[in-house]
């Protein structure tokens, strides 16, 4: 936990590292076979007037099942990311809106939102799991493993087949 009140213009760097336990809780949140490792190293200082801008890099190693065999795969992860925080009902956390009809104007290539937070910290371990999780492979697969080509086929004979519309042939209006 970061204590926003704390932290000043000048950046510090901050070391995180994810214990055993908590690698078996992520591994568990992300849905991986494990979490062998998860560290990060940032730098948090202040930004504007009362939010905090954390900054850095993420390195991780995972176990994660093959979509097709199902035989373990480790993957590394290897991540910059930044992110801004300012306090709930912040000026700087409104959205901002155009004309009359009030839509949301949002550049994709630009900055991300600042995230709101309460209290009087912020979870930098938390942040580190978020960006760590968006990097996952959602569908790991073992290198030259395919899926067959597969077609499924009917087996029973076209004479034994019912036709399901053979039951409206003899229905008709009695007018």
């Amino acid at each position: 936990m970061v204590k926003v009140g704390h932290v000043s213009a000048n950046a510090v760097t901050v070391h995180v590292e994810a214990d055993e336990r908590e690698r078996a809780g992520l591994a568990e949140l992300w849905k991986v076979v494990s979490v062998e490792s998860l560290v990060s190293d940032m730098q948090i200082a202040r930004w504007k007037k009362d939010g905090i801008r954390l900054k850095g890099t993420l390195k991780a190693k995972i176990v994660q099942a093959c979509v097709v065999t199902l035989d373990p795969i480790e993957s590394e992860i290897e991540e910059s990311f930044e992110q801004i925080f300012v306090p709930e009902g912040s000026k700087l956390a409104r959205l901002s809106m155009q004309g009359e009809t009030a839509e949301m104007v949002l550049d994709p290539d630009g900055p991300d939102l600042p995230e709101t937070f309460t209290g009087d910290s912020v979870d930098a371990g938390a942040v580190v799991a978020e960006f760590a999780a968006l990097s996952i492979d959602p569908y790991p697969r073992k290198a030259g493993v395919e899926f067959a080509d597969h077609i499924e086929t009917d087996d029973t004979p076209e004479k034994g087949k019912p036709n399901p519309f053979a039951v409206l042939k003899d229905w008709k209006s009695k007018e």
